[in-house]
């Protein structure tokens, strides 16, 4: 049987992105902050932001777009990029949002993917973002250059029209609201068709459990391009009515020093960043008492090192679980259950069912009546599941089935008291003589070692062909250690059949900007070498 949230189901309303967020608004709300620039500490109130999407919304009416068309988001992490993209779907158009590292060639892949009739850039990222543009048909004039730059309009020609924002119709159930694209981490990014139902669902369910209040200031670092900041940050934090402060990149010691400044009260990150927080001796020489929860999401977090980070900060951590096709929510440790293991993901959200399949054959794995359950395939189904991808049914299919589960392709376990453990991608199981061994266990023991920063897991392969564990290892700066001693490190802490058996010294662990291992670049480098 597919099991349940211990929470009760929550009210999901039958509304735009755009009415869900701020039809309630208040006087009261309108003057608060609702965003700072990390870097100046500039800051924007809700009323100026509501303004700015109006403009927005009712200039790129002027222009024709609106309701069947997409418009790309090519920008890091400002305070203006919350008025861009809900301008974008105040006017009734679809906003696919670009990674911001992105080179040309991929933002136009994305960008004839998605076709795309107008980008909004900024002038640092307008050399790939107009070569992309007009090597798919995109004219100078149609590609907005946020703060301005020669041969483009800019965000204040547009506001400068003074033009009245639309209005739009169209069944939120069925209306996308935005296009990202998946990490590409295990295949060629694919166009998410996530609607105005999905990303307004998983705020509703996901809200009560993350506890974000209007007091708060979240530190906005995760980048908002990335569901994970979309959701959790940007619309999460504004539904609340809560601030942001935002960094385009992260760099530890700015960092450090914003929140140190502007006194964040909630920093969400990804498991590198608590990697840092952990070992890091620059954290001692910042005054990080504001915080009272760290959040940690887009790959799993050892446990071990979400207790150093609680220990060192004095503060709560938790972490969630999702991914892009489920807006991206689906597991939590909510804020007042201490009682959750942090080596877990927490609990399904409301209004959504959890399953867990055996990947030979097929069968469900049921719930045990005590202790924890073998290992499956993660499937969930709810009101936040996308639509499917753009222009590719037999992607869709594969992974989204006709009832409506969706395979995470991710293997986890739950506990006879629902809390959901991801051991690892399924994709990314090393078979060591018949035996399933799990990178993620593996890069938990090694990172576990003082002298180790960093550390990823791949299949390797023996004199043989066959495969082995291969432990890609990042040193702390100035400490010695060669592979024997890792390999023994390791073998002291692990079953015989998950012994790492081959080691690499590297710089840095190639990683996603949401965090996640990049392991078919280790891959890559494996075959070369």
């Amino acid at each position: 049987m597919p099991f349940t949230s211990p929470l009760a189901d929550v009210e999901i309303p039958n509304l735009s992105v755009y009415d869900y967020l701020f039809s309630s608004i208040t006087p009261t709300d309108l003057e608060r902050t609702v965003a700072i620039d990390g870097a100046s500490g500039a800051a924007t109130t809700y009323s100026t932001l509501l303004g700015q999407i109006d403009g927005i919304a009712g200039a790129l009416a002027a222009r024709g777009i609106g309701v069947g068309d997409v418009v790309a988001l090519h920008s890091p992490n400002l305070p203006i990029f919350l008025a861009v993209f809900h301008g974008i779907l105040r006017s009734g158009a679809t906003v696919t949002t670009v990674n911001a590292l992105n080179t040309a060639e991929d933002i136009a892949s994305q960008l004839r993917d998605s076709g795309a009739k107008l980008v909004f850039t900024v002038s640092p990222l307008v050399a790939p973002a107009a070569a992309a543009a007009a090597s798919v048909g995109i004219g100078k004039e149609s590609v907005i250059v946020i703060d301005g730059a020669p041969e483009h309009p800019s965000l204040g020609d547009l506001l400068a029209l003074d033009a009245t924002a639309p209005i739009v119709t169209f069944d939120p159930a069925t209306h996308l609201a935005v296009l990202p694209y998946s990490s590409g981490t295990t295949a060629r990014p694919k166009g998410v068709m996530l609607t105005h139902r999905n990303l307004v669902a998983n705020v509703a369910q996901a809200a009560p459990l993350i506890g974000v209040v209007p007091e708060d200031r979240l530190l906005a670092v995760l980048p908002f391009f990335h569901i994970y900041g979309m959701t959790v940050l940007l619309n999460l934090a504004v539904y609340r009515r809560a601030a942001l402060v935002t960094m385009p990149k992260f760099d530890l010691v700015e960092f450090l020093r914003i929140i140190q400044d502007q006194k964040c009260t909630y920093v969400f990150i990804a498991p590198p960043i608590a990697l840092a927080m952990a070992k890091h001796p620059l954290i001692d020489d910042y005054d990080l008492s504001s915080v009272h929860t760290v959040f940690s999401g887009a790959a799993p977090l050892d446990g071990g090192i979400g207790a150093a980070v609680a220990e060192r900060l004095g503060c709560r951590v938790r972490q969630g679980y999702g991914m892009t096709e489920m807006s991206p929510v689906s597991h939590v440790i909510p804020l007042d259950r201490a009682d959750i293991p942090l080596s877990s993901v927490g609990v399904t959200l409301p209004n959504m069912l959890s399953k867990l399949i055996d990947p030979a054959t097929g069968e469900e794995i049921p719930v045990p009546a005590s202790g924890v359950s073998t290992p499956g395939e993660l499937l969930c189904a709810g009101p936040n599941i996308m639509a499917g991808y753009l222009g590719n049914a037999e992607a869709t299919s594969e992974t989204l089935e006709a009832d409506g589960w969706l395979h995470t392709g991710d293997i986890a376990t739950v506990s006879a008291e629902g809390f959901v453990t991801v051991v690892d991608r399924l994709k990314e199981l090393i078979k060591y003589k018949g035996y399933q061994v799990a990178p993620a266990e593996l890069e938990a023991v090694l990172i576990s070692h003082p002298r180790i920063a960093d550390a990823a897991v791949i299949a390797g392969h023996d004199d043989d062909g066959e495969e082995v564990p291969k432990a890609f290892v990042v040193l702390q700066p100035g400490a010695e250690l060669d592979d024997q001693a890792i390999i023994a490190y390791v073998a002291e802490r692990v079953a015989p059949h998950k012994k790492v058996r081959q080691v690499v010294m590297i710089d840095s662990i190639p990683k996603s900007s949401s965090g996640k291992i990049l392991r078919k670049d280790l891959r890559t480098a494996e075959v070369a070498a």
